[in-house]
């Protein structure tokens, strides 16, 4: 982007270089611009002005929305997240990473060290059980290991239940995971 912004302050000032050298050939001092210098020159500041907006709104143009902004929270009326974040904190996307996520790096480093857990083994489904499937096993599951229903300590599992289930509730979460998962 640099680049292209010196790019086009340098064909602006060759151009205005070129207004200024072509006006000293007569004496006159009368400026002659026909109709089609015209058109260039005022097509050329157009495409320079756009430019410079273009650059200068280049951040909020790309700026990814967090999920701070989808929200409607009470710390937005009184700005109390912006007093302790930054957009340049972990939520901030990069052009060139669009496809990674937060949670596709997390999916992808337990993977390499062999600590993704499977899912569908902890809802007891298929791996191409459709959403309805997923949301009646996950109540089932759910009514048998309820930490208020059993005496043992099943906190634990339902945590692991509910991650379970969030992930594979989710198209975008779980194609991600798939994409990690091995089975044997």
């Amino acid at each position: 982007m640099k680049r292209f912004s010196i790019f086009i302050i340098s064909i602006i000032i060759i151009g205005l270089l070129q207004i200024t050298y072509a006006q000293t050939d007569e004496l006159n001092m009368e400026l002659e611009v026909s109709d089609e210098e015209k058109i260039i020159l005022f097509g050329s500041f157009i495409i320079a002005i756009i430019a410079i907006v273009l650059f200068l709104t280049k951040d909020i143009i790309l700026r990814k929305k967090t999920s701070y902004d989808m929200e409607d929270l009470e710390s937005k009326k009184d700005r109390t997240y912006e007093k302790y974040h930054s957009d340049w904190g972990e939520e901030y996307e990069e052009i060139g990473n669009r496809k990674n996520s937060k949670e596709s790096r997390e999916f992808r480093d337990a993977a390499n060290n062999d600590e993704l857990p499977n899912y569908y083994e902890a809802l007891g489904v298929p791996r191409d059980a459709t959403q309805e499937e997923i949301k009646k096993k996950f109540r089932e599951r759910a009514k048998k290991i309820h930490p208020d229903k059993t005496k043992g300590n099943s906190e634990e599992a339902m945590v692991e239940l509910n991650k379970a289930y969030e992930i594979l509730s989710d198209k975008e979460r779980r194609t991600d995971y798939d994409k990690y998962l091995k089975v044997d």
